[in-house]
């Protein structure tokens, strides 16, 4: 009898998991941002409640990792953009807690990615082509938010070589990703792509940024600010071109959100670090 109320508690548990990480488009869909956002953290206790009970659901384990990825991108970091001119300490501090927020993130694509790539954690590091090469179509979303959670904790904290250390793998994981897709998410592919061409150090190059944004904004028809943002941050600040920075950043913030209903949400966050990012502007750029 134990036994089977046991059974029954983890078939109830699965069948919420399965509801919660196939959720559509309620919160991107959304026009209030500050809503989204106090509402969010409950959303990612509950799923890292639901995984102690069914550990090895693959699709809750992406959907908690994308929460992370997500919530910390919009709602912590693009408020440490916010402040950073006006309290340093606390940008600074906003800074910290997206990191481990990343690095939280990144843990449970990581326990996903070993679920369909047994032994994946442990080689990685060593030898991703090899790893990734059986990787279908439909890993395509785990392997863009593995790369999106690690590789967003590499941009924010590029003083830590244990992080930069890593880097390949995050390049692979992207890379396969296009080559299996490059059109998954309208462009959601490119647009980290920007991010990651930027980083120069890294090897990428600013040429090959660009590429990816011109992609990125024809998959998009131009209804995201997010190829903008992106090369405006990555890009236009490395090369000092204040110009260049405010034009994006002014054709980010004349997209209209009902333009793509689907992300309105992340328009409207997008447009809000963009405004952020010109008020300080002259922190940014040599006078």
């Amino acid at each position: 009898m134990v036994s089977s109320g046991c059974s029954l508690k983890t078939m109830a548990v699965r069948t919420v998991a399965d509801t919660l990480s196939e959720s559509g488009d309620v919160f991107s869909r959304d026009d209030d941002p500050d809503l989204v956002g106090d509402a969010l953290p409950f959303a990612l206790k509950l799923y890292e409640s639901l995984l102690e009970s069914v550990p090895e659901h693959a699709p809750l384990l992406v959907a908690t990792c994308s929460g992370f990825t997500q919530y910390a991108y919009a709602f912590v970091q693009t408020e440490a953009d916010m402040v950073r001119e006006a309290d340093y300490e606390r940008a600074t501090a906003l800074d910290a807690r997206a990191l481990r927020l990343y690095l939280r993130g990144r843990g449970y694509c990581l326990r996903a990615l070993e679920l369909r790539f047994p032994g994946a954690g442990d080689r990685l590091t060593l030898e991703a082509d090899v790893v990734l090469a059986p990787a279908r179509r439909d890993d395509v979303e785990l392997l863009y938010w593995t790369a999106a959670s690690w590789g967003s904790a590499i941009a924010l904290a590029p003083d830590r070589p244990e992080l930069l250390i890593d880097f390949p793998a995050v390049r692979a994981l992207i890379d396969r990703a296009a080559t299996l897709d490059d059109t998954w998410g309208d462009g959601a592919i490119h647009e980290t792509l920007i991010t990651f061409e930027s980083l120069e150090s890294l090897g990428g190059t600013r040429e090959k940024a660009r590429e990816h944004f011109a992609r990125a904004v024809e998959l998009q028809e131009g209804t995201s600010p997010g190829p903008y943002v992106a090369l405006a941050v990555g890009v236009s600040v490395a090369a000092q071109d204040r110009t260049e920075f405010e034009t994006l950043l002014e054709q980010a913030l004349a997209v209209d959100p009902d333009a793509n209903p689907s992300i309105r949400l992340a328009t409207l966050i997008t447009q809000r670090r963009a405004r952020a990012l010109l008020a300080n502007a002259d922190s940014l750029f040599a006078q």
